[in-house]
C-alpha cells in the first residue's frame, strides 16, 4: 500500500540548504513532495545540490544577512510557485574562541548570520504565510543554545536567542494558522565537526547516553515532522535531538 506523502505540494526554503544539514533536509522534503527551493550563499553548490533532488527545485544564491536578498529569495519562491508554506532557518557557522580572545568582529558575523538571518527571514515568510493563512517555520538552535559551550559564547548566544525568536513568532503568528518550532540539534556528524580533534570527540561522546553521534538525515526527519501535518498542534516548542545528551 502506497505511503502518502507528507508534504504534496507544499514550498519550502532551507537556508543553508546546500550543505550538511541542510542537504539532508533538502532530500526529505523533496522526497516527501515538496518543492524544494536551496538558498545558499554558495550558488554553485546549490544548483549541484537541485540536480540531484526530485521535483522541480529552485537554487537561489542568498545572503540572508541582507533584506534585500531575502525579499528576493521570498519573491522568487511564490513567483515561481505559487506560495511558500515552509520555512527552514537553517543556515549558521561558527567562529570560536574563548571570550576573552573572540573579537567583536567573530561576534558579529554569528549573530549577522543566525540571529539578524533569521529574523530576516522570518519576518518575510511569515507576512506571505499570514496572508496565506497557514505555514510552518522551524528555527535550527542547538543544544549549545541551552547548556553553553566553552568557546563558543558567539555560538551558544545566538543559539539560545533563536528559541526567543521562536517563541514569539509562535505567539505573534498563531492567529493566522502559522506555526514556529525548533530543533537543537547535539554533535551530528557534519563538515562543522569534522575539524573537531579526537579528544575533543570522545569527550563529547562520552556525555551520550546512546553513545554514538547522529547523522544528518536524523536531524531531517525531526525537521520534516515539524514542517508537516503531523504537527498540525504544535508552535512554540523545541525539540532536542542529541541522544540524551544534556538531560
Amino acid at each position: 500500500m502506497p505511503t502518502e506523502l507528507l508534504l504534496p505540494g507544499k514550498t519550502a526554503i532551507i537556508t543553508g540548504g546546500a550543505g550538511g544539514l541542510g542537504r539532508a533536509m533538502a532530500f526529505r522534503f523533496a522526497g516527501e513532495g515538496a518543492r524544494v527551493v536551496i538558498a545558499d550563499l554558495d550558488l554553485a553548490a546549490a544548483e549541484a545540490l537541485a540536480a540531484e533532488l526530485p521535483g522541480e527545485p529552485i537554487a537561489v544564491r542568498t545572503d540572508i544577512t541582507d533584506p534585500d536578498d531575502v525579499a528576493r529569495l521570498v519573491a522568487t519562491t511564490v513567483e515561481r510557485t505559487g506560495s511558500l508554506d515552509v520555512l527552514v532557518n537553517n543556515a549558521g557557522i561558527t567562529r570560536d574562541a574563548s571570550i576573552r580572545k573572540m573579537t567583536l568582529e567573530q561576534w558579529d558575523l554569528v549573530q549577522s548570520v543566525h540571529l539578524r538571518g533569521a529574523f530576516i527571514a522570518t519576518k518575510a515568510a511569515a507576512e506571505v504565510m499570514r496572508e496565506q493563512q497557514g505555514g510552518a517555520i522551524v528555527n535550527v538552535s542547538s543544544l549549545s543554545g541551552k547548556v553553553g559551550n566553552f568557546g563558543q559564547a558567539n555560538y551558544s548566544t545566538a543559539k539560545a536567542g533563536l528559541i526567543g525568536l521562536t517563541k514569539v513568532t509562535a505567539k505573534e503568528y498563531a492567529r493566522f494558522g502559522v506555526r514556529a518550532n525548533a530543533v537543537q540539534p547535539g554533535l551530528i556528524r557534519t563538515a562543522m565537526t569534522e575539524v573537531l580533534t579526537p579528544e575533543i570527540w570522545n569527550q563529547k561522546l562520552s556525555e551520550i547516553p546512546m553513545g554514538r553521534a547522529g547523522e544528518p538525515d536524523e536531524v531531517a526527519k525531526v525537521v520534516l515532522f515539524l514542517a508537516s501535518d503531523l504537527a498540525s498542534y504544535m508552535t512554540g516548542a523545541v525539540l532536542e535531538i542529541g541522544g540524551g545528551r544534556y538531560m
